[in-house]
């Protein structure tokens, strides 16, 4: 994921660590928290009419959940097909469309709103902002969407660490976007996912650091999140805790 200060990969950095998303749909989806409605929402306050909608870098449709709910003609666009095959079995009405964000298999001007959830981070942004602007109508919007545990506070942040989610943007963050878009603005919704502690650890097997990991390195993350949870934290197994989030969302508009 994104470093402590933001997107900072290199192309070969970002193909090695988005490898791993490539399989393992079903647990992926399993596992990683939605978003809330409130950041789509926010989106569409400036926005136009909406009737197209892309979800880019769609994964398993965690996102697509909120758009397909609106009654839009809704195109997921992932370069996992093991991904989208997961998203398909959710949402059947919703398009799947094999693709990455520099390179959309889609005509132009054929959509009012572009989301980017939680994948920005992996692509270039400058050839995606070409890309996406192409298919983007006049005034259309791009939102851009990060989930990060909320690590203000002490136990999180602590969390966090030991399970190398790095996903945490410094407060002046502001994602890269190009010259066809205006200025992203910000805006931040804080809420929480209902997890025991065993599924904060099947969280951690969700992310990058630990897909990419050896056997030895995956054996001391789990340890260490089991003691963490269990004995320092002193919670039972089989209890339902709620994992604080920040959702973090940007906006902008095609010029």
């Amino acid at each position: 994921m994104a470093g402590m200060g933001g997107p900072v990969f290199d192309a070969e950095r970002r193909r090695h660590m988005a490898a791993a998303f490539l399989e393992g749909g079903d647990h992926y989806h399993k596992v990683r928290p939605g978003y809330p409605a409130d950041s789509l929402d926010w989106l569409l306050e400036t926005a136009g009419p909406v009737r197209d909608v892309l979800d880019i870098g769609a994964g398993t449709g965690k996102y697509t959940q909120l758009l397909a709910g609106r009654g839009w003609t809704v195109t997921a666009v992932d370069p996992s097909t093991d991904m989208l095959a997961q998203l398909t079995a959710n949402l059947p009405e919703v398009t799947a469309v094999t693709g990455t964000a520099e390179q959309l298999d889609l005509p132009g001007a054929s959509a009012d709103l572009a989301v980017v959830a939680q994948a920005w981070h992996w692509v270039d942004p400058v050839a995606a902002s070409t890309e996406i602007a192409r298919v983007l109508r006049p005034g259309g919007t791009l939102g851009l969407v990060w989930n990060q545990l909320d690590v203000s506070l002490p136990w999180v942040h602590r969390l966090a660490r030991i399970m190398h989610a790095g996903d945490v943007h410094k407060p002046d963050f502001r994602p890269e976007v190009g010259p066809e878009f205006s200025a992203p603005e910000a805006h931040n919704t804080r809420w929480a996912q209902p997890l025991t502690p065993e599924g904060i650890m099947e969280l951690a097997k969700s992310r990058s650091y630990y897909l990419k990991a050896s056997d030895a390195t995956r054996e001391k993350v789990m340890g260490n999140l089991a003691w963490y949870l269990l004995e320092h934290l002193g919670h039972a197994h089989g209890q339902e805790l709620e994992l604080p989030y920040l959702a973090q969302t940007w906006r902008s508009h095609k010029l």
